[in-house]
């Protein structure tokens, strides 16, 4: 019975289509995107002074625009920049999107109507958090005593 296994096992070695392992890949060729419609620059300008402080600002034609003006800032973990500033735009559904922004120690913090807002917090939610502030829960591990080593003899 053995030898009817091998012979088969054998046979279907042989018979396996491999080739498609030893055939070189196709090249693929990338393609150019198409651009689309050409979107000219309105307006552009942008200075950087030797003090570190810069300012930009940019307009498309198609309603985009920007500006941004920052300068060097001393933090607790050396020297940063702090910068504030705004972009337009239209949105897909045409909707204008306008923000405004400040980047600074505490992070990027945008303001704008589009960004969404999280629901307020409900009232058994904060009546819960305030008995807790209230009312801490003792600590599920007693203070910790020195033990000493385990003493060992070899």
């Amino acid at each position: 019975m053995s030898k009817v296994l091998f012979v088969l096992a054998f046979v279907a070695f042989a018979a396996a289509d491999v080739s498609h392992l030893f055939r070189p890949l196709p090249k693929v060729v990338p393609r150019p995107v198409p651009s689309g419609k050409f979107i000219a620059i309105l307006r552009s300008d942008a200075d950087v002074s030797p003090d570190g402080s810069y300012h930009y600002a940019y307009e498309t034609e198609n309603g985009i625009s920007a500006q941004e003006q920052g300068n060097q800032k001393a933090l607790p973990e050396g020297s940063g920049t702090v910068a504030q500033g705004g972009y337009h735009f239209v949105s897909p559904e045409g909707v204008p999107v306008s923000v405004q922004y400040v980047a600074d120690e505490n992070g990027f913090q945008p303001q704008s109507d589009a960004i969404p807002t999280p629901p307020p917090v409900p009232s058994y939610i904060l009546r819960s958090l305030e008995f807790n502030a209230r009312n801490p829960e003792p600590s599920s591990f007693p203070a910790l005593k020195k033990v000493a080593p385990p003493f060992r003899r070899y």
